[in-house]
């Protein structure tokens, strides 16, 4: 990952105006306001921050401190969200800004989620600049991840405005934990999500997220319920949250809830941040659960974080060929043709064009 000044042009065209007003809260108490954008609804006292560190009440309205502030913008691959039915092969812009709304004690991006956003160097971008650099670098969408899009909200929301506008299509990779209205909001104007379903306990998502499940569950219901596309992953963390029967029932859920078309991605775990103690995930357990998804009937189940498993590749469930060849984030090759198996004719859920 690279500074945000790294990928954009020299050449910009206005620079973004300084804190933008929050778009859901609500005034308490006189000069106290309740955010609304998550789960936690922080009430936030003057000059005070909310539990992300970015989002501040200055004398009774709240503000992003991040609008117009990346921490990061580079070029990656769509298959590192992952994402494998949304245009498979393209290269995205990638954006973030700093901090997050959760504390997952595995963090590989802990170096930004676990700041504010003065702890960055910044130079201001405007959502039309950023459009016009994913544009002129060819690009055909725009990805907010590396931290939780959730934080910059209001950022996201204009740039994914204006990419549609231009074209563009845009994702997110989100830890889901939103609430619904700012969700559904939200939704109008994206192209796809992908959502890290973290573990299917509530003493996992307090313990080792400082969060909670059913927020979580119940937005990946509605992406589902407004058609955007959307892919599951689950990062499996050997003694935490790789348990057969846990596993088990979050793709009985899965399958009743989300239907068996929703893509899930298992990907192996490596030791970062405050869980340098342990293993990684064992290749086997990953072969596991992905046994375990497909005899619950969830057709798209993938094997991430193993370059060259077999199982990272699409496979078509009406006649078991491989449509898609992958080698870790490269396509080697490519049998879609118009989002149908192109040895079938098996129509393909996903974003294909």
């Amino acid at each position: 990952m690279k500074q945000a000044t790294s990928c954009l042009a020299e050449s910009r065209v206005q620079p973004s105006p300084g804190f933008e007003e929050a778009i859901f809260y609500r005034t308490v108490n006189g000069q106290n306001v309740q955010c609304l954008l998550c789960p936690r609804k922080c009430v936030i006292g003057d000059g005070k921050r909310g539990f992300c560190r970015n989002r501040e009440n200055q004398k009774g309205r709240l503000h992003s401190l991040v609008y117009g502030k990346p921490s990061v913008v580079d070029i990656g691959p769509i298959e590192k969200a992952p994402l494998y039915h949304f245009i498979p092969g393209h290269s995205r812009l990638c954006l973030t800004c700093a901090s997050c709304n959760l504390r997952c004690q595995y963090c590989q991006n802990w170096h930004l989620s676990g700041k504010g956003p003065e702890d960055f160097p910044h130079d201001s971008y405007s959502p039309s600049e950023i459009v016009h650099e994913a544009k002129n670098q060819r690009l055909q969408s725009i990805s907010f991840t590396y931290t939780e899009p959730t934080v910059y909200y209001e950022y996201i929301y204009d740039i994914c405005v204006t990419a549609k506008q231009m074209g563009l299509k845009t994702s997110i990779v989100s830890n889901g934990y939103i609430n619904r209205d700012p969700l559904l909001r939200l939704l109008t104007v994206l192209d796809a999500v992908k959502i890290d379903l973290k573990g299917f306990s509530e003493r996992f998502y307090e313990e080792i997220c400082s969060a909670t499940l059913k927020p979580v569950l119940e937005s990946l219901t509605t992406v589902k319920e407004e058609q955007v596309w959307l892919e599951v992953v689950n990062l499996i963390v050997p003694t935490l949250n790789d348990e057969p029967r846990m596993i088990d029932e979050m793709c009985r859920w899965m399958k009743k809830n989300l239907g068996g078309d929703t893509p899930i991605h298992f990907t192996r775990f490596f030791p970062s941040y405050k869980l340098t103690h342990l293993s990684p995930t064992p290749i086997s357990t990953l072969e596991s659960a992905y046994g375990i998804a497909k005899e619950n009937g969830l057709q798209y189940v993938y094997i991430g974080n193993v370059p060259g498993h077999p199982r990272n590749s699409t496979f078509c469930p009406s006649c078991n060929r491989r449509i898609i060849h992958r080698m870790h984030l490269d396509i080697l090759e490519m049998n879609v043709v118009n989002g149908e198996c192109k040895f079938c004719h098996f129509p393909l859920p996903g974003k294909w064009a």
